[in-house]
């Protein structure tokens, strides 16, 4: 999640989450040599200042600042222990890889739980917090890394697509409603049997449930421009480096997004920074 925030002074400020490595670092980075003052935020303290050391190698020292987000990485759990070394992706193309990966993760209980724990609830409750912030900003922006899995074209069930798809009667009780069905439903065996996605099944469904909260935030807030980008598949430790983007491509799509003229647009989905829709 970027979130952009322009004081009274013009000046801009960007919180960046998950900005240590990948796809969040190379937004640092680009936001920062684009003369926007950074918060770069990690889950572990130590790993943050690191991050923060190398951008101040590379001369951006006077736009970082530390910041430690205590939420814990579903990763470890859900993924199995691979060796992720690029050449076995030598010579396969954007579905095979994509199919490589998916075949690779061990989608268990608790991990499915810390998936949309992490990015729904986590995800959440950071914009929450920065909501004050955003709304004292003369051009508050709120961009949420989201996926192409996040579209609702993966979720068979027609009901629950029809009602993540109606903005303007979707409210966020009903979708902690539905997240919790899932995860029943997950916990059950019956994810097909219910219509919902599987394969890579719960970071679907709360990509899917941060695209419509984004949504929500956008008809309730339409003085902020909340936004949902798609990076685009990219090596990166999350995707076990099968992506065919790099880092520093992903990001351009997501910095796009965030540096978008004033008065830009809202509640939309961009997918490697040109506007598409939810579906």
């Amino acid at each position: 999640m970027e979130g952009a925030i322009s004081s009274p002074s013009n000046a801009r400020i960007a919180v960046v989450t998950g900005g240590n490595k990948g796809i969040g670092f190379e937004v640092c980075r680009q936001l920062a040599s684009d003369g926007v003052t950074v918060v770069l935020t990690a889950r572990d303290e130590t790993r943050g200042t690191a991050a923060v050391e190398k951008l101040k190698g590379l001369g951006l020292s006077d736009f970082f600042a530390s910041l430690c987000e205590q939420c814990r990485s579903w990763w470890g759990e859900y993924l199995q222990e691979l060796d992720t070394n690029e050449e076995k992706f030598s010579g396969l193309d954007y579905h095979q890889r994509l199919e490589w990966m998916v075949k690779n993760v061990n989608e268990t209980v608790d991990g499915a739980k810390e998936c949309v724990q992490t990015n729904y609830y986590g995800t959440k409750h950071v914009i929450e917090a920065l909501l004050p912030l955003l709304q004292s900003s003369s051009d508050g922006r709120l961009v949420n890394v989201s996926s192409a899995y996040g579209l609702l074209t993966f979720i068979n069930n027609e009901e629950v697509r029809q009602e993540l798809n109606d903005i303007d009667s979707l409210t966020e009780k009903r979708l902690d409603e539905l997240l919790d069905k899932f995860l029943k439903d997950f916990e059950a065996g019956a994810l097909e049997a219910r219509g919902w996605s599987t394969g890579f099944a719960a970071y679907k469904m709360a990509k899917a449930a941060m695209n419509a909260y984004s949504r929500i935030l956008a008809n309730r807030y339409p003085e902020l421009r909340v936004n949902c980008a798609h990076p685009g598949y990219a090596k990166t430790d999350m995707t076990m480096s099968s992506g065919v983007l790099t880092p520093e491509e992903g990001a351009r799509n997501v910095v796009k997004v965030t540096l978008l003229p004033e008065g830009g647009p809202t509640g939309v989905y961009f997918a490697k920074g040109e506007e598409a829709s939810f579906l």
